[in-house]
């Protein structure tokens, strides 16, 4: 991954959105869901290498989110299609 994406306000942007998407759509299964949410929660919960110092836990998190959304952009590319039709 360069480093100009992953500075990018928009590449971010793109992940939180379509993170929130996927955990929101009923089309995902629960497992999938799963796969993001316990190692991000688990990691926030659990002591870690900096305690009291959430810039590891948000970086981990990041990394997950980046990781959680590209594969459910390939698993599920319905619900990335932009809605038909439009808004007049």
């Amino acid at each position: 991954m360069k480093w100009r994406k992953l500075l990018s306000i928009r590449y971010w942007s793109h992940m939180m959105s379509h993170s929130w998407r996927y955990l929101t759509a009923s089309q995902v299964s629960l497992t999938d869901k799963l796969l993001f949410l316990v190692p991000v929660l688990l990691y926030w919960v659990l002591p870690d290498f900096m305690p009291f110092i959430p810039i590891d836990d948000i970086g981990v998190t990041l990394v997950v989110m980046s990781w959680f959304v590209t594969r459910m952009e390939k698993k599920y590319p319905t619900l990335t299609a932009p809605p038909k039709g439009g808004n007049r």
